[in-house]
């Protein structure tokens, strides 16, 4: 799939933009202010039908605005085109209630688990170092927005687990002020056993995928990571085990929404990354799960992704940008850069420059 043109209204600094692209290289040069990443974050919500900032929907829109709206036009392998279009309001505008996001693909209103992943994408920005950094919610973010890419019924059951969590979560808090009792939870307990088992074996499968993937010989850093998935299964026994504390606490204590997953060396397989890896190494294991990525989207797809590069090449050094060189050229590639003499002259000629000011 290629994207052959993009168009912005109020969404973010972009009052009113229009962007064409071509389907080899493309490079947005510009400052740091000048609304480089928010081009790419557009992008993504035409892939994913979500931002890449944690926070509401609505912080996107131009604060002068009521309403953003991002549409698109991509081509299958086939030639046909295809209008993709996401609309996001601040909840009412002229006073009527309206839908917070609205997906249309050809005009009509799709549903958002039918909307995302019909464009693939393979994004590679500075805040992909917190995958190995940060918190355990980032790193399921992550595989949620690998997998809702390939599998819509893992969309589907993704979303249908976190509104029976939050349910479940609701009648737990209800128990604990006895305004409830434990027997209404049979219904929420069956249906986040049943969702649950099938994230957790789609997510098992991608990091296994991760683990049988190393780097192509033609990179070849002479060094090889994994990831340990660190489960939290969803049962009837680890759900009656925890029943008291999680009256207690309220909360859901087991589940898909509780896993983690850990970078370490293949030859050191007690040494997690996040604390004996080295700032360089932590890096190359990034540069590492993103090729995984793009490699598993091919697989699940049978086409190139599109690979969104925004601002790496000032975090990093001579040998990690060679590694990124080499994927120019064999898909559609967007990419972001304030300084365009770090990239090598003979890439410069061969791509679309788009500055902005």
């Amino acid at each position: 799939m290629i994207l052959e043109r993009i168009s912005l209204e109020n969404f973010r600094s972009h009052t009113k933009a229009a962007f064409s692209f071509t389907p080899d290289v493309n490079l947005i040069l510009g400052q740091n202010t000048s609304g480089k990443t928010n081009l790419i974050e557009a992008i993504n919500y035409l892939a994913a039908g979500r931002g890449l900032r944690p926070g509401r929907d609505s912080e996107s829109i131009n604060h002068k605005a009521e309403m953003a709206r991002i549409k698109g036009i991509v081509e299958d392998a086939s030639g046909e085109a295809k209008s993709l279009e996401v609309i996001i309001t601040r909840g009412s505008v002229m006073e009527i209630k309206t839908p917070m996001k609205k997906y249309i693909v050809n005009d009509v209103s799709r549903r958002s688990t039918d909307f995302a992943g019909i464009i693939k994408t393979v994004l590679f920005w500075p805040q992909n170092m917190d995958l190995v950094t940060g918190s355990p919610s980032l790193r399921r973010r992550y595989l949620d927005d690998v997998l809702t890419q390939t599998d819509r019924e893992y969309h589907r059951t993704l979303v249908s687990y976190e509104r029976g969590l939050r349910q479940r979560n609701k009648l737990l808090e209800a128990i604990s002020e006895n305004q409830a009792h434990h027997h209404q939870l049979l219904f929420w307990n069956q249906l986040l056993i049943k969702q649950g088992s099938y994230i957790t074996a789609r997510r098992e499968e991608f990091l296994e995928f991760a683990n049988r993937f190393n780097f192509p010989e033609e990179i070849n850093p002479g060094v090889s990571y994994m990831l340990f998935y660190d489960k939290s299964i969803i049962s009837e026994s680890r759900l009656e085990q925890y029943s008291e504390a999680e009256v207690a606490a309220k909360a859901t204590l087991v589940g898909p929404h509780r896993d983690d997953f850990i970078f370490k060396k293949h030859e050191e397989k007690d040494r997690e990354l996040v604390s004996y890896g080295s700032r360089g190494e932590q890096r190359l294991a990034i540069l590492w799960l993103k090729l995984t990525e793009y490699a598993y989207l091919q697989e699940k797809s049978g086409g190139r992704p599109l690979l969104l590069l925004d601002d790496i090449f000032s975090e990093l050094d001579h040998t990690h940008r060679e590694i990124i060189f080499h994927l120019l050229g064999k898909q559609q590639t967007i990419m972001t850069i304030t300084d365009k003499h770090l990239i090598p002259e003979k890439y410069f000629r061969l791509a679309k420059v788009i500055e902005l000011d």
